[in-house]
């Protein structure tokens, strides 16, 4: 099954790290990379956690964040 969760990453400059925000999730859901791909491998392993999780306990996923519209419309 596929699901299409948002994953932001931002380098902090604080942390001296990539630093990987799951909103549908939540807004204390983060996790973080030495590199860009190290931070999208570590969102893309939670957000499977999580959505194990939810389906293993009964609860509903939530709902995805999707754009207005196209991008390539524009």
């Amino acid at each position: 099954m596929s699901y299409h969760y948002t994953i932001i990453i931002q380098w902090s400059q604080e942390d001296n790290c990539f630093v990987v925000s799951l909103p549908e999730w939540g807004e204390f859901c983060h996790t973080h990379g030495d590199t860009y791909q190290e931070a999208l491998d570590n969102a893309q392993e939670v957000l499977e956690m999580l959505i194990e999780s939810c389906l293993q306990d009964g609860e509903t996923l939530p709902e995805p964040k999707t754009l207005g519209k196209s991008l390539s419309a524009a």
